[in-house]
């Protein structure tokens, strides 16, 4: 198992092993695939692997169900990160925006119980409808449902995140594996636009071949993030997650990203803000169909 990352000081990442530790994993090879296509996935035809079927995503996420699938086990393990950057947020808001959230587990779950839940104000956004309702009404049935905002849209498009960034912790979870290389370093080098100074992001990304995540370490580096941790446990495991500080100024702004000079920098000379993001941009192309643990 590979964890690395300059995660003693504060905790983060302590917490990750430890979740390993208790078979927190993902991605089990062919297997992930598998159960997929075991829940009666239908996939559409033209050599891009998207579904043609409406109601695809939602049997995806009934694997959530079975608490020893590789895709809980995955939960579990991005849940450790949320839980962290919680417990060591300075006093005052947090914001958190999700990319593709799904149901929304892993950040409903983890505020619903968290000391700290108040302070919390979220936007999930995720684009199937069923979905969409499952989120809402878990935040509901949580009494988290005033702090956590679900948005029923692109989750691809800047203009769904108006008004919820800067955030804290941005979740990317479940989207590197679905869409292609370029549009991965495009939306890393985006990531300073979502992010306030000392942001957090929270990736995953399979490993198999070709296995990128080596290269979207060095990516998140290039945009000025520091990484806290990165999580690949062994195989038969393939599944990876990285946690991704942003420390500084990117070298230059990225295409569809103006980074709006601002005065004043903190006693680390992280700049009091690090840009605004284009709403007219597009991040990417979600092309994946779930079959690969993304």
């Amino acid at each position: 198992m590979t964890i690395s990352g300059s995660h003693e000081s504060d905790g983060v990442g302590a917490g990750v092993a430890a979740g390993v530790a208790d078979g927190v994993a993902d991605g089990v090879g062919d297997g992930a695939a598998d159960g997929v296509r075991a829940a009666g996935v239908a996939y559409g035809g033209g050599g891009g692997g998207v579904p043609n079927d409406d109601g695809h995503w939602v049997r995806w996420h009934q694997m959530y169900e079975d608490p020893d699938s590789p895709i809980s086990m995955r939960l579990r393990l991005v849940q450790v990160g949320v839980r962290e950057v919680l417990d060591h947020h300075a006093p005052g808001p947090i914001r958190i925006v999700s990319m593709c959230a799904g149901q929304g587990r892993d950040v409903i779950d983890v505020v619903a119980v968290h000391r700290r839940r108040a302070d919390v104000r979220a936007r999930l956004v995720e684009l199937d409808p069923a979905l969409v309702h499952f989120a809402r009404a878990r935040a509901a049935a949580a009494g988290v449902d005033e702090q956590i905002e679900v948005v029923e849209g692109d989750a691809s498009l800047a203009r769904s995140y108006a008004g919820a960034v800067p955030a804290d912790l941005v979740l990317v979870c479940g989207v590197f594996g679905n869409i292609s290389g370029g549009d991965i370093r495009a939306t890393v080098s985006r990531m300073p636009a979502f992010c306030a100074p000392g942001g957090t992001v929270i990736w995953t990304r399979h490993r198999r071949p070709p296995d990128l995540t080596s290269s979207i370490r060095a990516w998140f580096a290039q945009a000025g993030f520091v990484e806290k941790s990165f999580v690949a446990p062994p195989a038969p495991y393939i599944l990876s997650v990285g946690c991704h500080v942003l420390a500084r100024r990117p070298s230059g702004p990225s295409a569809g990203v103006a980074l709006s000079e601002v005065a004043g920098a903190d006693a680390g000379g992280v700049p009091a803000g690090m840009g605004t993001l284009d709403p007219g941009v597009r991040l990417f192309e979600f092309i994946g169909d779930g079959s690969r643990p993304a």
